[in-house]
């Protein structure tokens, strides 16, 4: 079987020539299945998976160098799904891109299926188990730390969840980055303003996130998460930046594409019943 490879080639297409109304398109399909698994399952976590659809897409369409025939290869980019109970989009993503048959997503969160709640590295192109929140960007700072020691040029991405953003030991690994000067890493924030428990900023108030990156001496992007234009406009500047480690805060909506489900708190972990799916597929139609 030919090895299917996502590689630098991608990076020099422009937003003008690259396929966008292909990449929404995908993101339709993409919320679809989420909605699809979850409702299968009994459980899950629409509301965030939703809203992180177009940076994934992003990620692995246009972006990253990858091959998902050969997860381990060994310059590939690496990604780390810190907000690890998004399965149901990670999963979905990776099931599209041929990290493994999309028939195994009926399996989600089943007993006898590699497809649980959380991300781990049992599934094929799953780089390391996340769950517990507030990790994920230290792990990132390790990989691209041994990337410059091996004088490996690949780049390390980190997607985050807002309220995750909440940890200390997101910011004490946001000094570690600076200080070392990762310009392979990315992290990319979620910033969908809705957690477990209520509005994000009503919880503890991130504001002024993006000045707050920059005072760690990070190089930090604002984007609209569902906007493929600005999503790889941001994601090819990076390339741009030397010597620091840059931020993509993606405002984006939880729930997104679904009505009933966009910017409420209940839809964080709770699936959609048979009634419910049916509505929210003739949404996205």
């Amino acid at each position: 079987m030919a090895v299917r490879i996502f590689t630098l080639e991608r990076r020099k297409m422009t937003i003008q020539t690259f396929e966008k109304e292909a990449l929404k398109k995908k993101a339709v399909l993409f919320r679809k299945e989420i909605l699809q698994v979850t409702n299968a399952a009994g459980s899950g976590h629409p509301g965030g998976s939703l809203s992180a659809v177009e940076i994934l897409i992003a990620l692995y369409d246009y972006k990253m160098n990858h091959k998902p025939d050969d997860p381990q290869w060994e310059d590939r980019d690496r990604l780390i799904i810190s907000k690890g109970h998004v399965t149901p989009v990670t999963y979905v993503t990776l099931a599209n891109y041929g990290y493994f048959p999309k028939e195994e997503l009926k399996g989600f969160r089943k007993f006898d299926s590699i497809l649980q709640g959380h991300v781990h590295r049992k599934v094929p192109g799953v780089e390391f188990n996340t769950g517990s929140l507030g990790h994920g960007l230290s792990v990132v700072n390790g990989i691209a730390l041994g990337a410059k020691l091996q004088k490996k040029s690949f780049r390390s991405y980190c997607v985050m969840g807002d309220g995750e953003i909440q940890e200390g030991s997101v910011w004490e690994a946001a000094m570690s980055a600076a200080h070392f000067k990762l310009d392979n890493v990315c992290a990319i924030v979620d910033y969908n303003k809705v957690q477990e428990n209520g509005p994000t900023n009503e919880i503890k108030n991130l504001e002024p996130l993006a000045e707050k990156w920059r005072s760690f001496g990070w190089h930090a992007i604002e984007v609209i998460g569902h906007n493929f234009d600005q999503l790889i406009a941001a994601l090819d500047q990076i390339d741009t930046i030397k010597d620091k480690p840059c931020v993509i805060i993606a405002h984006t909506i939880k729930g997104k594409g679904i009505s009933f489900m966009e910017g409420e708190r209940g839809w964080h972990g709770k699936a959609p019943n048979d009634e419910q799916l049916a509505e929210a597929l003739k949404e996205l139609e």
